[in-house]
């Protein structure tokens, strides 16, 4: 159990802030969803026939249902003292309007390529010479790729429209495991790595509720990390690297813990299993990896739908593989045998541990 989170969780008035917080928080993002949705007109299948939610995706009452149970998730563990309650649950409208503002204003530029079919805006011969080849294309037909300040900017934005303001809960339940893993330790004496930290956004959590740990942030992108640099300033305790998770700059055996948040739907198969030795090798005998990223094909019936949904609507190229990946197999090979394994909304939670 955090300090922080045994000190929030004694305030009376918490549930209820949470309760609105949340609320406000959801109906923010989903407005947002609701323009862009107008925006950019009914978005179509590969045999470019329009998308109706009966074809692709879950009703609306499981998708509630499924939202619900993620905040009563996110909740009870604020509430048992596992972890803080959000930093963030105070609103700041003027900062919110900005972010709103600059993301809209992308969402037409968002839209031609994804008419287009076109993710080839950040490819050209000096990023090659860089970067690896699977890594230089518009994820997400996002402006800028991974490679622009402006697109590190709305990134945070982005993600929470497209979920209607869950990734953030999503994220946390990831502070369930590193809670049982720093069970009874001194923050002072443990190694956490996050790999493709992106803006840092998880990281403020991590350090919300263990603000002396040595925390290390890598990051393939010099802008999002630059990004994370600045979300994360008020801590001392962090270092920034930028690398590539196919070969970690960490000593062998040098980490107790070992974050990964939405990094491997975004991985071609083969580097999976790159990036899994890699992990595997940094971690000390007994360490953990915390592994958070998208639901799996038969996680859940109701919505594997919506897992073929995303990837070609957003453009994700490697996630229909993702999708039907053993990961308990590609890590058990690596010598990291599965722990545990949470749901949490479109997301889960998969813990390993170095044998």
């Amino acid at each position: 159990m955090s300090e922080t989170g045994s000190r929030s969780a004694s305030r009376p008035t918490l549930g209820m802030a949470y309760g609105l917080s949340q609320g406000v928080r959801v109906a923010w993002y989903l407005g947002q969803s609701i323009v862009t949705r107008r925006m950019v007109g009914p978005l179509r299948d590969e045999t470019s026939r329009p998308l109706t939610s009966s074809a692709k995706a879950p009703n609306r009452r499981q998708l509630l249902k499924a939202v619900a149970d993620l905040f009563a998730a996110d909740w009870r563990n604020v509430k048992n003292g596992v972890y803080a309650a959000p930093h963030d649950m105070a609103p700041k409208p003027f900062k919110g309007i900005r972010k709103a503002q600059a993301y809209l204003a992308d969402v037409p530029k968002v839209d031609g390529r994804r008419r287009a079919r076109d993710h080839s805006e950040v490819l050209n011969e000096e990023r090659r010479s860089r970067f690896p080849r699977y890594y230089l294309q518009n994820f997400h037909y996002q402006t800028g790729g991974w490679l622009d300040d402006a697109s590190a900017e709305i990134y945070d934005t982005q993600v929470e429209v497209l979920f209607t303001g869950t990734a953030d809960a999503m994220r946390r339940q990831a502070l369930v495991p590193l809670a049982e893993a720093l069970k009874d330790r001194d923050q002072r004496q443990a190694n956490v790595l996050d790999i493709a930290c992106g803006t840092g956004r998880f990281l403020t959590f991590v350090c919300d509720n263990y603000p002396r740990l040595n925390l290390t942030a890598i990051d393939l992108s010099p802008n999002y990390l630059a990004k994370a640099r600045r979300t994360l300033s008020r801590w001392r305790n962090v270092s920034y690297v930028n690398a590539n998770a196919e070969r970690l700059p960490v000593a062998d055996a040098s980490q107790d813990v070992v974050t990964c948040v939405y990094l491997f739907h975004e991985l071609p198969p083969k580097v999976r299993r790159v990036v899994a030795e890699e992990i595997a090798r940094v971690l000390k005998p007994g360490g953990q990896l915390i592994f958070t990223d998208a639901l799996q094909k038969g996680d859940k019936a109701s919505l594997d739908r919506l897992l073929d949904f995303f990837p070609w609507a957003f453009h994700e190229p490697y996630f229909s593989t993702y999708t039907t990946e053993d990961f308990s197999r590609l890590f058990g090979k690596a010598g990291l045998p599965q722990k545990s394994e949470t749901p949490a909304f479109l997301s889960k939670v998969m813990v390993f541990e170095k044998a």
